[in-house]
């Protein structure tokens, strides 16, 4: 749920209970309910337009770089050619936005379960939706568990933008959506995941961490800094077929690319230092 006061938006959730988020709201752009979930575009005071899903913020103009750039890049730097990647959720399209930056990506597709956030966002978001029309970018509506069903073996990297754990996005932190990203990556694929908030939700991604050490051979977790996210903090869990991957070490060549690139957040120092966890999740996950 979100509140209303005086011209601010409030977050509010049974996720991050007794405390919450606030910011200054100029002008409301969008306020409807679509099938799936509540979608909320707005003018902030200060973080320049933004949208929230369900009440619960998921990117704004002002800081949306320094997630949306990690999680992109923390795999794709470490793949050796990821030709065909799969995006699922980020109706956004700010992932779609940094897959395109990679010179061996030949083609990328969003699977988005809520046309509403895609059309809305193309409509309010430039900044995150500019690439949807790019020649690579395929965009498909639906379900991403049954579209990975159909697509087996197919996808150099898998990119798992979601929300938090409950609505439309509920299914993408089980077991059962780990197992059938494995059988869709091909045989040195890489998987990136949205893994919530160290601070907030650590029981969830010790027990993630566990079944996707059952799957892969290789799981590593990262986490980067995010002023409007709760607790300021979030995390990644990446996993690869591949056992003898390094997730902390960027392949060769990433500087030179990295100079082409003029991204904000991610560069080969943020890279490693974003698996140098605190000894309280160490404990957690080790």
């Amino acid at each position: 749920m979100n509140a209303h006061k005086v011209g601010w938006f409030t977050e509010l959730s049974s996720l991050w209970p007794g405390q919450a988020f606030s910011l200054e709201v100029e002008e409301i752009l969008v306020d409807l309910k679509s099938n799936y979930q509540h979608i909320f575009i707005f003018k902030s005071k200060t973080y320049g337009t933004c949208l929230a899903l369900d009440g619960i913020l998921q990117c704004t103009e002002r800081d949306e770089f320094s997630y949306q750039e990690m999680i992109t890049h923390l795999a794709l730097f470490c793949h050796p050619e990821p030709k065909k990647v799969l995006v699922i959720g980020g109706g956004d399209g700010c992932v779609v936005r940094e897959v395109l930056k990679h010179q061996y990506v030949e083609s990328v597709t969003l699977c988005e379960i809520d046309r509403k956030v895609v059309e809305l966002c193309k409509q309010h978001l430039p900044f995150s939706s500019s690439s949807l029309d790019h020649p690579k970018c395929h965009i498909h509506i639906g379900d991403g568990l049954k579209f990975m069903e159909q697509h087996q073996n197919e996808f150099d990297v898998i990119i798992t933008d979601s929300s938090d754990p409950f609505g439309p996005a509920v299914t993408l932190f089980k077991e059962e959506y780990y197992r059938l990203m494995h059988s869709a990556l091909r045989s040195n694929g890489i998987t990136i995941s949205q893994g919530e908030c160290a601070w907030l939700h650590l029981n969830l991604i010790k027990s993630m961490n566990s079944f996707c050490k059952q799957i892969f051979p290789s799981v590593a977790y990262a986490y980067t800094s995010v002023p409007t996210y709760p607790s300021g903090q979030i995390g990644f869990i990446l996993c690869s077929k591949d056992a003898s991957i390094n997730f902390k070490a960027p392949k060769t060549g990433t500087l030179k690319i990295l100079e082409e690139m003029n991204l904000k957040y991610y560069n080969q120092e943020v890279h490693t230092a974003a698996f140098a966890l605190p000894q309280f999740l160490k404990n957690a996950l080790f």
